[in-house]
């Protein structure tokens, strides 16, 4: 399969067209526009400093359906427990930059959260559309995650922690919040071993296509969010 070469225009090819290792095109730039062009049919960018941007729409595709959600024994424990304080929207920029930096178990950097990614991300958040999750211990910021919504998807982006559990608490208390809203998936992009073991699953990307067409983007959730009460 060819892969594209993007210009100024706001356009994509079919994501049906990616290759065997689920690159679609290179180039174009990471304004909000092309961002959530990019959502809406399937597409994310992921590349290393210094490269062009890279778009990408795999097969199959990781997403974790809500009613889905795998919480452990342990991890019921610490959620009757209140182990961690979790917050929507409080501080996205720091979110993002933990990301970008080594967590516990991630003795690198996530490199494709270049400063550009982090601009653009934090842009996206100023408009109303991405979104964090805060994992607090006892004032200290201890994990957490970042992605964006549209329509009734829930996009993750990534996570870090900095505390065993801290950013499986924080996406477990998401994944019920966005149950309570009705959401019908959360996209993981790609399966990690994490995110395989909270229900994550693979499904066609075809299948990831059709929920992107069925949904009514009027009613996505801009703004700060914050927990129901």
């Amino acid at each position: 399969m060819p892969v594209y070469r993007l210009d100024d225009r706001l356009l994509f090819p079919d994501p049906r067209l990616a290759s065997e290792e689920g690159l679609l095109a290179v180039g174009g730039d990471l304004r909000p526009e092309r961002l959530l062009l990019a959502y809406e049919h399937g597409i994310f960018p992921w590349f290393n400093t210094g490269e062009p941007p890279m778009w990408w729409s795999p097969d199959p595709r990781y997403v974790l359906y809500p009613e889905h959600l795998n919480v452990s024994k342990s991890m019921r424990t610490l959620l009757k427990r209140h182990s961690f304080q979790v917050t929507l929207d409080r501080d996205f920029a720091r979110v993002i930059r933990a990301c970008a930096r080594p967590s516990l178990g991630r003795s690198e950097s996530g490199t494709w959260i270049t400063a550009e990614m982090e601009a653009a991300y934090i842009e996206l958040h100023r408009i109303g559309y991405a979104h964090s999750v805060e994992v607090w211990h006892e004032e200290e910021l201890v994990g957490g995650l970042y992605g964006l919504s549209l329509g009734r998807l829930f996009f993750g982006e990534s996570m870090f922690t900095h505390r065993s559990n801290a950013s499986k608490f924080g996406f477990i208390r998401l994944v019920q919040q966005l149950a309570e809203w009705n959401f019908q998936l959360i996209d993981c992009q790609q399966g990690t071993s994490h995110l395989i073991s909270l229900g994550a699953e693979p499904i066609l990307r075809e299948t990831f296509l059709y929920h992107l067409q069925e949904q009514d983007y009027s009613t996505t959730r801009r703004g700060a969010w914050a927990f129901d009460s």
